[in-house]
């Protein structure tokens, strides 16, 4: 009997069943994603008893090793990558269901094997032929793995058992690219078979976003152009590019960030509310809320997006160097570690409303946040009263590293006088719900597993994002770097985003 990870609770008021029978294929299972967050999630996901009984693990990678060397290494994964205590029974018996398979990704006789190797896994395991196929490859085998997991017949449903793909980002370079993948894979996988993974929807702070909105009859009614003066969406990350120089050169913040983590943040704070809380209706409205940004014209991009560069500097006392001498690096390289963009949402909910959206490298801190900033109210009350001091009202959703949500407000000091001072009310889950440390995948895994791709794009998604960004790297190549600012390390970045908001006489929140 399936019996589920106790005191959690669904939308629709069940506790959350079993994941489906099924086999769980990584490609690229020696890389450290596997290791970083795969295995620590899908252990996270055993000891909740969310995985079934029957479930096998396949890794698929290039490097020669047997079942065993495999599983001493996935093993030793997780004793150094778990998020929480290993319980030494759920350890063992996860590790048990591992098995690898030595192919490579471009071989045909790879999937031959792997068909194999997945009916023996239904035969022993029982795990039936439902099967997901994890892409934790790089961006440029995408196609080619889903081509031919499709001609080996491995992405076939038959005897009403299914068969899922898992994508990671990047999802293209650009419009053009994104939409020719989205062709190759959908030429072998049905759009319902396709699960386009972003880890920042399996926050909980993220997926809370819309219970705070929707489910809270005091913050919709105020959730608009009347209320709210503007919006900040920061991703703020201390690291610098260290040892990925020359991937990230061909990247930069803009492509690798801003499509999908930042427009995903902006769609679930500007959607409309949805019909009702399944798949459709609520990535229908997000898609709508990411139609309805206004396409910055090429000779506007300079002007509303900031593109800057990180140089020498320190972060948390450890000195950075700058990113043009990292290992990889361009000596001349005009890839941004940096950008911030001003867009504004053409409806009816957010007409007049600024949407600032900001993400870097080499920051002065760690921090993913939305900020909502309501407008200032009449004040005439306070003519006598120095009321440009008074505090800005903001709700501050912080998705990461602290997890939770801050309301600023003005009140009175105690005393005969009438002085005023900023407080904040502040929740944290850590003070409210007994969640264990996860990886963020758990969530997105469960979901594969069950067939629920709320938190999942589409391919019309996807391309929706690159939409609005194309223009911004159509305007970047026709500035050949001319516009590229630059920030020290350990900094707020450059200051012309100061400038972009200052020119609707608005200011960044502190990153640190």
């Amino acid at each position: 009997m399936d019996v589920a990870a106790p005191g959690l609770v669904t939308a629709k008021g069940r506790a959350p069943r079993r994941a489906d029978p099924c086999s769980f294929v990584i490609f690229g299972a020696a890389g450290d994603l596997t290791k970083r967050l795969l295995m620590p999630a899908l252990y996270n996901l055993a000891a909740g008893r969310l995985l079934p009984d029957a479930f096998a693990l396949v890794g698929v990678a290039r490097a020669d090793r047997s079942d065993d060397e495999f599983r001493r290494q996935m093993r030793a994964a997780l004793q150094e990558f778990a998020t929480d205590g290993i319980l030494p029974e759920t350890l063992d018996d996860l590790i048990g269901r591992c098995r690898y398979l030595r192919g490579d990704f471009d071989d045909p006789s790879t999937y031959a094997r792997l068909k194999d190797e997945l009916a023996d896994g239904a035969r022993t395991l029982h795990t039936r032929d439902n099967c997901l196929f994890y892409l934790a490859t790089p961006p440029d085998l995408f196609s080619q793995v889903a081509r031919l997991l499709g001609e080996s017949g491995l992405a076939s449903e038959t005897n009403g058992c299914w068969r899922r793909l898992i994508v990671e980002k990047p999802f293209g370079s650009d419009l053009k690219s994104a939409c020719a993948l989205n062709k190759e894979l959908l030429g072998f996988f049905a759009e319902d078979q396709i699960y386009r993974i972003d880890h920042y929807l399996g926050k909980e702070t993220v997926q809370n976003i819309m219970v705070l909105r929707f489910a809270n009859g005091m913050f919709e009614p105020i959730w608009n152009r009347h209320h709210i003066d503007h919006v900040q969406i920061t991703v703020a990350e201390t690291v610098s590019v260290e040892n990925r120089g020359k991937l990230y050169d061909r990247t930069g913040a803009l492509r690798d960030m801003v499509p999908n983590h930042l427009f995903q943040l902006l769609a679930l704070t500007a959607m409309e509310p949805p019909s009702c809380f399944e798949a459709d209706a609520v990535r229908a409205e997000k898609l709508k809320a990411i139609d309805a940004i206004h396409p910055l014209p090429k000779d506007k991009v300079l002007a509303d997006v900031v593109r800057g560069q990180y140089i020498a500097g320190r972060v948390n006392g450890k000195a950075v160097p700058a990113y043009r001498d990292a290992a990889g690096v361009a000596p001349q390289s005009v890839t941004e570690t940096y950008v911030a963009v001003r867009l504004m949402i053409d409806n009816w909910r957010w007409a007049g409303v600024p949407f600032y959206l900001r993400t870097g490298k080499a920051l002065a801190a760690r921090k993913t946040e939305i900020a909502i900033k309501f407008k200032s109210a009449p004040l005439a009350f306070f003519r006598d009263m120095p009321v440009e001091s008074l505090a800005q009202n903001l709700l501050v959703l912080r998705i990461q590293p602290d997890e939770g949500a801050a309301l600023h407000f003005n009140a009175k000091i105690p005393g005969p006088d009438i002085r005023i001072e900023n407080v904040r009310m502040n929740f944290k889950y850590e003070d409210y719900f007994d969640a264990a440390p996860s990886t963020g995948y758990e969530t997105l895994i469960y979901d594969c597993m069950i067939g629920d791709p709320m938190l999942f794009q589409r391919a019309v998604d996807i391309e929706a994002g690159w939409r609005v960004v194309d223009p911004m790297l159509a305007a970047w190549r026709e500035a050949d770097g001319r516009d590229l600012c630059s920030y020290p390390a350990g900094s707020d970045g450059p200051k012309a985003a100061e400038q972009l908001l200052s020119r609707g006489g608005q200011q960044w929140r502190a990153v640190a």
